[in-house]
């Protein structure tokens, strides 16, 4: 009798699971005020998820939303960070209202204590993001925090989110400042994806980092623009760019594509109280310079200095941190940098996406001449320039 079983296949590679996008994406000018019915298919009774101060701000988009249907809506802060605590509270208010979805409105840590509750809670998620600083919007990811604000580790979550809606209109009423952030956490897809994946042979990480490339080069070319006419098609472009295609890259490279040295460089910064009036996507873009010059020092990669020398031109124009003194960290003790220093290279960082080791010592080289150490650095920063002549030395 013929075995119609199928065997067991030999040497097989083990299941590739990505979350590489959110089920809908909707868009446009004053969108929300129309996005009540699509909502409605998720669930009836929403909790939103927000900080104190966005409710203020959003309040009048979402009213036209509500109005003739029979959503029961209830609302809970998230607290100052996506912490544990915060969530344990965020769990409790989804219970007492007995909720059926969620919707994450803010920037990146409400959005990702938003996405992270929904995950707990097995309920479907709707992002609504306020600003274009960051992709937490699209991703599958939700970064948590102590109460004082430090990282403490990410959470990676079964899918992107269920809905996400792109408010134009919301998104202007936003600080320049945000749309700056955004487009360096945006920019460091590529530099990151690229130095840990350049080389891969896998398809979907070749689509991820080529698509890194073209988000570059679309923020090299229009962001200028863009930031000196907010609400315009440039300005909506750029904004697709660092809240979408961003999160695009992340979605088909997976997390050896998603972060390296300029986010675990963010990661440790976040330990120092001094840098928390700085914005993530701030933090990164500064982040990017350490990667960079970390390759010049311990590769001799002149590749890495001509992409420092562009990025410092461009930083410059649209007003992105270049050193310690522009994160407000002009007074930081060297105690303070090595902490952030050996807790951006723990074991488990993202700095080891590297090709090549890197020590706290090399790391406080790299973080105190992200300009090459200019006379007028060294001036403002006397301690900083003997830490890194002996940084550099460690390096010889």
């Amino acid at each position: 009798m013929t075995d119609l079983s199928c065997p067991p296949i030999a040497n097989s590679s083990p299941a590739l699971t990505l979350a590489v996008a959110p089920a809908q994406v909707v868009r446009g000018a004053g969108i929300l005020s129309h996005s009540g019915e699509t909502i409605a298919r998720l669930g009836q009774r929403p909790l939103v998820v927000c900080g104190d101060q966005t409710l203020s701000v959003v309040q009048a988009f979402f009213q036209p939303m509500w109005e003739g249907r029979s959503f029961q809506v209830a609302q809970a802060s998230y607290g100052l960070d996506c912490s544990e605590s915060g969530l344990d509270v965020l769990r409790q208010a989804a219970a007492e209202h007995r909720a059926d979805v969620i919707l994450g409105v803010g920037g990146g840590k409400a959005l990702d204590a938003a996405k992270l509750l929904a995950y707990q809670c097995y309920l479907p998620i709707v992002t609504i993001p306020t600003s274009a600083a960051t992709c937490a919007a699209w991703t599958a990811l939700s970064n948590v925090y102590s109460e004082q604000g430090a990282f403490l580790y990410d959470v990676g979550l079964a899918t992107c989110p269920d809905l996400l809606i792109l408010d134009y209109d919301l998104i202007q009423t936003a600080s320049r400042r945000t749309l700056v952030a955004g487009i360096g956490d945006a920019l460091a897809k590529w530099y990151e994806a690229s130095v840990s994946s350049g080389h891969s042979d896998q398809t979907l990480i070749i689509a991820a980092v080529q698509q890194a490339r073209v988000l570059r080069d679309l923020l090299f070319q229009k962001s200028v623009a863009a930031i000196d006419s907010p609400g315009s098609a440039v300005w909506r472009e750029v904004v697709d760019a660092t809240v979408l295609l961003a999160g695009v890259i992340g979605g088909l490279g997976g997390a050896q594509c998603r972060t390296v040295a300029a986010h675990a460089v963010h990661n440790g910064l976040t330990h120092l109280l001094q840098s928390h009036d700085t914005l993530h996507g701030e933090k990164v873009a500064y982040g990017i310079l350490v990667q960079l010059r970390l390759e010049e020092l311990i590769q001799g990669s002149l590749l890495a200095v001509t992409a420092r020398q562009q990025l410092l031109k461009f930083y410059a124009e649209i007003g992105l941190p270049q050193t310690l003194a522009d994160l407000g960290l002009n007074s930081v003790t060297l105690a303070d940098l090595q902490r952030s220093a050996e807790i951006a290279c723990q074991p488990n960082s993202d700095i080891h996406r590297l090709p090549f080791e890197v020590t706290p010592t090399q790391l406080m080289a790299a973080m105190v001449s992200t300009i090459a150490a200019s006379p007028e650095f060294k001036t403002q920063n006397s301690k900083l320039k003997t830490q890194e002549q002996e940084s550099l030395r460690a390096l010889e």
